[in-house]
């Protein structure tokens, strides 16, 4: 991580946390529309490298506030595929606080005289949620990756908007479903905070197109490539 990405993430930590409580205003009031705008017409001049780092953070503890709006509104109208990808990020970052949240409660939690945690079964659910979370978080890296390599092309990056949109997607029902089992009845509180980021989990698997949305876009642009055409595809994208 740069300098650059690394204060603007203890900014936007700093920033959320504030906003928790008070609502929207502290985001807006430290010009976080203004990330994707050129420097040269008086914005932060970030890249969707760094609108990744923030929407996690936003993720993981401002889920409910429209962080990934007020973003890319800074570019007028965009194209919709553009929100199907930050809301990408924004899922990562929630699926790493239920992951956080899970962890935490396994490993204090005591059962039978140990913590949950020590339980194999509890382990063995615990390791796949971490893998989904994972490869969550990788889809949208390789996704804001793309989206800077062609200018914020929505076109130029389909595949990859496709392709990360529909992982986070079909993430979902692990990860919530793994959180909710390893905490038990509190899990399902209103005073306790997972139900902050396993609602909106839920309700992002539908926005900006569902699982079976995103299935139809890539396995199209899947079978106009080929077998040889998709493979070169690929290497070209890694090069």
């Amino acid at each position: 991580m740069s300098a650059a990405r690394d204060m603007l993430c203890d900014t936007a930590s700093a920033v959320f946390t504030e906003a928790a409580s008070v609502g929207i205003g502290p985001v807006e009031d430290a010009g976080f529309g203004l990330l994707l705008v050129p420097e040269a017409d008086g914005g932060f001049g970030g890249d969707w490298g760094d609108v990744n780092a923030v929407l996690w953070i936003a993720g993981h503890s401002v889920p409910d506030l429209p962080v990934a709006a007020l973003i890319l509104s800074g570019l007028g109208d965009v194209d919709p595929a553009l929100h199907a990808a930050a809301t990408v990020s924004l899922m990562a970052g929630a699926m790493g606080q239920a992951l956080t949240l899970s962890i935490d409660h396994v490993n204090t939690r005591q059962q039978f005289g140990r913590p949950l945690g020590k339980f194999q079964a509890v382990q063995q659910s615990l390791a796949v949620m971490a893998c989904e979370v994972r490869a969550v978080e990788a889809a949208a890296a390789a996704l804001a990756a793309r989206l800077d390599a062609t200018g914020g092309d929505a076109l130029a990056a389909g595949f990859e908007i496709a392709a990360a949109k529909l992982r986070a997607n079909r993430a979902v029902g692990v990860v919530t479903s793994v959180a909710h089992q390893v905490h038990g009845a509190i899990g399902f509180t209103e005073e306790y905070d997972l139900h902050r980021v396993t609602v909106p989990l839920m309700r992002w698997r539908g926005t900006h197109g569902n699982d079976a949305h995103w299935a139809q876009i890539l396995g199209r642009q899947v079978a106009g490539f080929g077998g040889r055409g998709l493979w070169e595809a690929m290497t070209a994208r890694d090069a």
